[in-house]
């Protein structure tokens, strides 16, 4: 079972915190208990708040994420999970080779549906409504196998 899900982007203030919250509350309406979520960043903006428009898409669904502070991935977050998501093919990649234990539990949060959710950091709103409509597919269909 995946009990500890960590969900993975770069910075880890755009997309894995959107992410991370949308799946912890499809987890918890789906009445599915025993899961710990949490997110980081391959290159994290270490302590920074989540971008302001990823917060303004979140609290458009009802979600406070504002009070996130990004996180950097390290050996004992990748050791710890049961399960890793990340957003593109190249972040998987990225986590084997910092840490080979990784290998057989990272998947792309779009895994099921074959596609990559690319990053709309520094880019306009369309680019995080996007990103946000990719993840919650990702998340849809991730909640369907856990």
């Amino acid at each position: 079972m995946f009990n500890n899900i960590l969900v993975v982007c770069v910075g880890n203030i755009c997309r894995s915190p959107m992410a991370e919250a949308l799946l912890r509350q499809a987890l918890h309406e789906a009445n599915k208990s025993g899961y710990t979520v949490s997110s980081a960043g391959l290159g994290a903006l270490v302590d920074h708040a989540p971008d302001k428009m990823a917060c303004g898409l979140m609290l458009n669904k009802g979600i406070d994420i504002s009070g996130y502070k990004a996180s950097q991935i390290n050996t004992l977050l990748i050791r710890k999970a049961d399960l890793i998501l990340v957003m593109e093919s190249g972040h998987k990649n990225a986590l084997v080779n910092q840490e080979p234990s990784a290998q057989g539990k990272v998947f792309r949060l779009g895994e099921w549906g074959e596609f990559d959710i690319p990053d709309p950091y520094q880019k306009d709103l369309a680019a995080f409504e996007n990103a946000l409509h990719l993840i919650e597919q990702g998340v849809a269909q991730w909640i369907k196998k856990l």
